[in-house]
């Protein structure tokens, strides 16, 4: 006779095994049939504990990503008369995004809309209260509404910031704020709902109605594309969006001519290995439970970052005659941004291949593509965000495959995995990336147009001479 820990041990089995195969979701018009059914006229479900305290743990790690880690990152790699600006920057877009994605920017990325952008009902995120819960990857397990919205919020707060990166030491601290605002309304938030937006899993329960979820998904999404923590919308959208700004402002007086490196490397060490940490909410805090299955996404963003450090670091010194601390750090960001799409769709020979590669095609980038095409990325946000986050997109759908160690693509409906197309994949990851591509630099552009016509985007010559932090700030970071 079974006994009540014989059943609540089958009931936690099965439910590891619904969560194992919910990571092929993200990105899918058809997806999971889970393991774990509920009864028609079984209760709602209630939101677990160890999910909940796991999603607001990852939540906390990813503000410390942004404040400090990303301040001290940027900071330590500009020049000390600017250190402050862009600590600055990135404190108050952090905070400034964190009360707009509240006022108005979860409702437009996370309800229902078109295919492009989400509605108003949540405006001021009314009708969410502690009992409201969201979805998660498997069918009957849900998080509380305010620990989804917290969580997503952290994501919408810090892209942005990366951006800030790519015009370091000569943009307005007004024009920043304002850039912001443009480009996290029209470009964030409609490539997260793109991406990111669809109707859950309890939604699928036969073929009809995943044809009538998908139709309500968002655009990349009903393409078929994967990215499991923001590949597309986090890296490849503020990478391509800094590449711009770089070119809009132009370069840094005395860029080529002047030597500009960075001013405290143990900084910057420090700010990396706090994004390093604090990515791991990033990526496995994006499973939405706290399973097995989250912590294989662990030890691929573990093994990911800690691959491309090395490869970064064997690479600069067989080329460049000597191994770096700012290389080996850079080595490790690039290898983050690289397997955030992937974390949850590749094995570890996936994970460990995608790590290996991105640390010498972030390096090449920086070092060769950078002079080769003459623009002024002061701190590599493109070389490193959006092309590390478009080769980690890409080879998503390569490493994605069963035959490769990955999880494959698990039909909902069919409650199996499915048979695997490569080729169709990869176009579908291709979709994710030029959208973003496209849709990204087009707002951008017209964004950093508007402000630099109503209030200006270059701080003055004298101005950037002095350093932005005395000027513009009134303060220094050294007496």
């Amino acid at each position: 006779m079974k006994t009540v820990e014989d059943f609540e041990m089958n009931f936690m089995n099965d439910r590891k095994v619904a969560g194992s195969v919910a990571r092929s979701l993200v990105g899918l018009g058809i997806a999971l049939s889970p393991l774990l059914v509920l009864a028609e006229d079984a209760a709602p479900p209630v939101a677990n504990k160890g999910d909940t305290a796991w999603m607001l743990v990852s939540t906390l790690l990813v503000i410390m990503m942004a404040v400090p880690g990303l301040a001290l990152f940027y900071g330590g790699m500009v020049r000390s008369k600017n250190m402050l600006s862009i600590c600055m920057q990135v404190f108050v877009t952090f905070s400034l995004l964190t009360v707009l994605w509240c006022v108005y920017g979860y409702s437009l990325a996370f309800t229902e809309g078109n295919a492009f952008f989400g509605g108003f009902g949540r405006l001021m995120l009314s009708g969410v209260t502690p009992d409201s819960t969201a979805a998660t990857f498997s069918k009957g397990v849900v998080i509380p509404e305010f620990a989804y919205i917290a969580f997503q919020c952290t994501f919408a707060a810090i892209t942005p910031c990366l951006i800030v990166g790519a015009f370091a030491e000569r943009m307005k601290f007004s024009a920043v704020l304002a850039f912001m605002v443009l480009w996290f309304t029209f470009s964030y938030l409609p490539v997260a709902h793109m991406v990111w937006f669809w109707a859950g899993p309890d939604a699928y329960t036969d073929a009809d109605a995943a044809a009538k979820a998908g139709s309500i998904a968002g655009f990349i999404f009903q393409k078929g594309a994967l990215d499991f923590a923001g590949g597309t919308v986090v890296h490849i959208n503020a990478g391509i969006a800094g590449l711009v700004g770089a070119l809009v402002l132009g370069k840094r007086k005395g860029y080529g001519t002047t030597a500009m490196p960075p001013h405290n490397l143990p900084m910057v060490m420090i700010g990396a290995s706090l994004l390093w940490v604090g990515w791991f909410g990033f990526n496995v805090g994006s499973n939405l439970e706290a399973s097995g299955f989250a912590a294989q996404v662990f030890v691929n963003t573990f093994l990911a970052t800690a691959a491309a450090a090395v490869s970064w670091t064997i690479a600069e010194w067989m080329f460049r005659g000597a191994p770096t601390m700012l290389g080996a750090a850079s080595g490790a960001i690039a290898g983050l941004v690289a397997i955030t799409p992937a974390c949850g769709f590749v094995g570890v020979t996936g994970a460990l291949v995608i790590g290996l590669v991105v640390g010498m095609l972030c390096l090449w980038s920086v070092s060769k593509l950078k002079s080769w095409l003459g623009y002024d990325d002061s701190l590599d946000v493109f070389g490193v965000h959006c092309l590390g986050g478009i080769f980690g997109a890409i080879s998503t759908g390569v490493f994605c495959s069963p035959k490769l160690g990955g999880t494959g693509v698990y039909d909902y409906v069919a409650n199996k995995v499915g048979d695997f197309d490569m080729t169709a994949q990869v176009i579908s990851q291709c979709w994710g990336v030029g959208t973003t591509l496209v849709w990204s630099a087009v707002v951008a552009f017209i964004s950093y147009k508007l402000v630099d016509l109503v209030i200006g985007l270059r701080v003055s010559e004298e101005v950037e001479r002095e350093g932005l932090d005395t000027a513009e700030h009134g303060e220094r970071a050294y007496s």
